[in-house]
């Protein structure tokens, strides 16, 4: 016990440049454990609500349908297989047709798609119920980006034109019966929703979908020309992105961390160079070099350990606040990424990120700390006493 004594004391009696140290290395433990906790908010929250009013259990996708190929919408519908259509009579399922259109909004001309789904389904939570209503024209339902940029309100009217199975181009009016708000933009931007009856009445594809989305915990089946999109398909978009601004963010507690490390690394050459005659005195009393480095690299572990307390001081009431409030960011920018972000992001912490984070601090300032003594094992206990190095 008395290597950790000495070590505890020695630290403690550096004053103001343990301190220092201690709080500079600080800010790399909150840096750290924030960054990480608000990356792996957005992920848990975008995978969340993505599933929910998008992506559920998995999706079917009919013949050469892709999402980022518009050539692709035309030629994609399919019969629906029977399985699956007994399962969306029982609300296991929700098939959805998509047809490329136009709508000409208050004399302007704007490309959407036309998106089927039943109104009554209840594996997607958005309120397609209200699809239900109407006075006469097609009802139809957008989001609110949707309606901003087409200046459209709730009880509008609009012409939609599109292109039927054989061809040929039709038009109709449809009116708006709601404007629903989501996070998800691409169940929004770009897109106008009505019962997928009538969609498959006015183009010609009875019996016809695009994509069938299935609930969370449905296995997943084989079907002749349909593809099935689990998870790591439909949520990939998101966890690139994650893994970009995660790795791009790391830059910054990197640097943070390479300060820190530079002054202990600095801090423990000067320290051995002031207490090489004490270093001396205790070779010559018979304390191994072994026990020698261990008592100056354990003084820079414990430095660590100290930095996290110091940490965790200020540290713990910013991290509270941040769960409790959020990130709020600037009016905008959450829609110009094109994802399911949030207007504040909530950070989500864990128990292994903390305890990782210690680990990679007291890892680097352990080895950090060990490199200048180094020097101790060649050190001569005659020159130390008498203040010089071999």
């Amino acid at each position: 016990m008395i290597i950790p004594k000495l070590a505890l004391r020695n630290l403690i009696g550096n004053g103001a440049k343990t301190w220092l140290n201690a709080l500079v290395l600080s800010f790399s433990f909150v840096a750290i454990i924030w960054g990480q906790s608000i990356f792996e908010g957005m992920d848990k929250e975008m995978s969340k609500v993505t599933i929910d009013q998008e992506a559920a259990g998995g999706q079917y996708w009919a013949g050469v349908y892709d999402p980022y190929d518009p050539t692709s919408f035309d030629e994609a519908p399919a019969a629906i297989p029977a399985d699956l259509s007994a399962e969306a009579a029982e609300g296991r399922a929700v098939p959805i047709l998509i047809v490329p259109g136009t709508i000409y909004p208050k004399g302007r001309m704007m490309s959407v798609l036309l998106k089927g789904v039943d109104p009554g389904q209840s594996v997607l939570k958005l309120p397609f119920g209200s699809l239900k209503g109407g006075s006469g024209n097609i009802p139809g339902l957008v989001g609110t980006r949707t309606a901003k940029s087409a200046g459209l309100s709730k009880g509008d009217t609009v012409t939609v034109r599109w292109r039927d199975a054989a061809g040929t181009f039709d038009a109709a009016d449809i009116e708006i019966v709601d404007i629903f708000q989501t996070q998800v933009q691409t169940v929004d931007v770009g897109q106008v929703w009505m019962p997928i009856q009538t969609l498959q009445e006015i183009t010609g594809r009875s019996g016809q979908a695009t994509i069938v989305t299935v609930p969370e915990g449905a296995a997943p089946k084989t079907y002749a020309g349909w593809a099935f999109q689990d998870h790591d398909v439909l949520l990939k978009d998101i966890k690139s992105f994650i893994q970009a601004k995660a790795m791009g963010f790391s830059i910054f507690y990197v640097t943070l961390m390479a300060m820190a490390l530079l002054a202990i690394f600095n801090t423990q050459i000067l320290s051995i160079w002031h207490r090489r005659r004490e270093i001396g005195t205790m070779i010559a009393l018979g304390m191994p070099r072994g026990r020698v480095i261990g008592l100056f690299t354990l003084e820079g572990s414990l430095l660590s350990i100290l930095a996290a307390a110091v940490g965790a001081v200020y540290g713990l009431p910013l991290l509270i606040y941040m769960a409790k409030h959020g990130w709020v960011l600037p009016a905008g920018q959450a829609d110009s990424f094109g994802l399911a972000l949030n207007k504040a992001l909530y950070p989500a912490y864990s128990l292994g990120l903390v305890i990782m984070t210690i680990l990679i601090v007291l890892a680097a300032t352990t080895v950090v700390s060990f490199l200048p003594t180094r020097k101790i094992a060649t050190l001569k206990p005659t020159d130390a006493l008498k203040g010089k190095w071999s």
